[in-house]
């Protein structure tokens, strides 16, 4: 009778022990519950998205899934894409060409002229001495210009290497005045938009002490504007398409050559990226939608009271690293 008094006892002092405990843990599960559910919906989350990622199959693991025809897509530059791209995303991949029929590429000998140093110490100090004469020139006479000496140029800025050789250039030359004055509207009209609101208070404060604005009398007084238009893949005679390798550098490392032969012939320019009008300009020059706007170049004679910026230009040493 004493020890199950005694037991008694000690069942009633551990009642409210273990009620306090009860309350603890159950405390303890109410501040976890809306972590633990994170968490679990995190976890959840992280399985479904890596059951739909691509090369992934829900017929089980180690089979891997390729590319469907909907999915495929050659490389192509995703740059300057404008309202009119058409994306090759949807497209069929049987409208491109995986490769040129031409497999066999023949390569003959090749042997340029090789000058005696001291000529080629001169001829690079020539070269340097008559490029470092070019400036951006704003004020261009209407002068007219032989046509030959501009095809003779175009032609040397299409010399310039291209990925894959797809030479991915078009150069619209325009000198009709009326063409030339609808560009010149559909510049000033975006320029402004550009100066006044896009280009932000920085932008347009380093431009100032060049004295440039959205004012472009030169595309109405020369002679000749150059549109330089890059091919964002190429269209064959059949239709299909053909990738364009890096096309943008190509086209860019044409423009250089293309300023340094109008330099070689006494013509002046100043390079113009128009903001946004490449779409109207394409459109306005009947040019095809796998072609994009890169570069406009008034090109003339300077005007007889032409001036330029006083700019100096970086010494060797900030400009060249010996290693």
């Amino acid at each position: 009778m004493q020890c199950f008094i005694t037991q008694s006892l000690h069942s009633a002092k551990l009642v409210p022990l273990v009620r306090g405990a009860a309350r603890s843990v159950m405390a303890l599960l109410s501040v976890l519950t809306p972590a633990l559910a994170l968490v679990l919906c995190m976890v959840v989350g992280f399985l479904f998205l890596k059951s739909r990622a691509p090369g992934t199959s829900p017929q089980g693991a180690g089979q891997a899934k390729g590319p469907s025809e909907k999915e495929f897509r050659p490389w192509v530059d995703q740059d300057l894409q404008d309202d009119t791209e058409i994306t090759t995303a949807g497209g069929d991949k049987d409208e491109w060409v995986e490769s040129d029929d031409e497999k066999d590429l023949a390569h003959v000998p090749y042997s340029p002229q090789r000058y005696p140093e001291e000529t080629m110490l001169q001829r690079s100090k020539d070269f340097y001495s008559l490029m470092n004469q070019r400036r951006s020139v704003r004020f261009i006479s209407p002068e007219p210009v032989p046509r030959e000496v501009i095809d003779n140029v175009i032609l040397t800025a299409g010399t310039a290497p291209s990925g894959a050789h797809t030479e991915p250039w078009t150069f619209v030359v325009v000198s009709d005045p009326e063409t030339k004055h609808q560009i010149r509207l559909i510049v000033e009209e975006e320029e402004e938009v550009n100066y006044r609101q896009r280009m932000g208070d920085k932008w347009v404060h380093d431009l100032a002490r060049l004295r440039t604005n959205w004012i472009k009398e030169y595309l109405d007084v020369a002679p000749y504007l150059i549109l330089v238009f890059k091919q964002v893949h190429g269209i064959l005679p059949n239709g299909k398409k053909k990738t364009h390798y890096y096309n943008e550098i190509s086209v860019s490392i044409s423009c250089g050559i293309l300023l340094a032969a109008l330099q070689n012939v006494g013509l002046v320019t100043v390079t113009s990226t128009p903001l946004n009008c490449g779409p109207q300009l394409r459109l306005l020059l009947k040019r095809p939608t796998n072609e994009k706007l890169l570069m406009l170049l008034p090109v003339g004679y300077p005007a007889a009271d032409a001036t330029v910026p006083d700019l100096k230009r970086k010494h060797l040493d900030g400009i060249m690293v010996a290693i």
